[in-house]
């Protein structure tokens, strides 16, 4: 059950467990949408055999539709990234992308705009999100994702060039990043 702050929404929450190539993600919804995609820490980066992983390993006989859909829209983004635009995004049941609030808008922002292989500054993002001035702020709402992957908070660096955190940490980043430019390339050809 999700607690019910102010009369908000009471559900049923599942939970699977899927086994990645970046480790095991942990994945929560009810029949209304997904809650969240819980990133394992990465201490290392897969190689070969691990990075082919792909599995539901927990879970599986009860999962909503929309975890089904998050399923499988993960299975793609690992293994066949170029079908994950022809799939539907599972719903989302989470209270900030529920409330008009600057995060929700910015999280909305980034899965609209930033497509798969693309990556944009902080400060890009603020301005894509009508406030040219929150580039600190859209570190915030990266921090407090509750979707990663499907809402692509790996796709955001700093004006720099270089990376910036990652709640998955940074290896993961680098992995998700790294992963989309090499999927890229090959679709490219």
């Amino acid at each position: 059950q999700v607690n019910s702050k102010e009369g908000e929404f009471q559900c049923k929450e599942k939970h699977a467990v899927l086994l990645s190539p970046v480790g095991k993600l942990k994945i929560s919804g009810c029949e209304t949408g997904l809650h969240e995609i819980k990133l394992p820490k990465m201490s290392v980066l897969p190689s070969g055999a691990e990075s082919a992983a792909w599995e539901v390993c927990e879970g599986a006989e009860e999962m909503t539709e929309p975890l089904k859909q998050c399923t499988a829209w993960l299975h793609a983004y690992f293994c066949q990234p170029a079908r994950t635009a022809s799939l539907p995004l599972p719903a989302f049941h989470h209270p900030l992308l529920q409330r008009d609030s600057f995060t929700g808008q910015v999280l909305w922002t980034l899965l609209r705009d930033v497509k798969f292989g693309e990556a944009v500054s902080y400060k890009r993002l603020a301005e894509l999100a009508g406030n040219s001035r929150a580039a600190r702020a859209v570190g915030g709402a990266m921090r407090s994702n509750p979707i990663p992957i499907i809402i692509p908070c790996h796709r955001v660096i700093c004006s720099s060039g270089q990376s910036g955190h990652y709640g998955g940490g940074n290896l993961m980043k680098e992995w998700l990043l790294s992963h989309e430019k090499l999927q890229k390339e090959k679709l490219a050809y």
